[in-house]
């Protein structure tokens, strides 16, 4: 597989592509070769990449998952009276 690397990028592509990689939680470099995929006609989203499923599951925040943990956190304890 090759390499490249890319002189003079201008800044407010490199902010784009780097606020997209965190939105994705993927690394700039994936995303640059999406782009390049995409731009070029060929290859595409990594068949492995959870992004496609996205609709189904999504990504919490952290705010999210705290409310949802503390929503369950009785489920976490086990009740011997619920074993007779």
């Amino acid at each position: 597989m090759k390499s490249i690397t890319i002189h003079g990028l201008d800044e407010e592509i490199a902010k784009l592509i780097k606020k997209r990689a965190k939105s994705e939680h993927t690394s700039f470099n994936k995303i640059v070769k999406e782009l390049l995929g995409k731009a070029l006609g060929v290859g595409g989203k990594d068949k492995n990449n959870r992004d496609e499923f996205m609709d189904l599951f999504g990504i919490w925040k952290d705010e999210e998952e705290k409310d949802f943990s503390a929503s369950i956190e009785d489920l976490e304890t086990i009740n011997p009276s619920d074993w007779r």
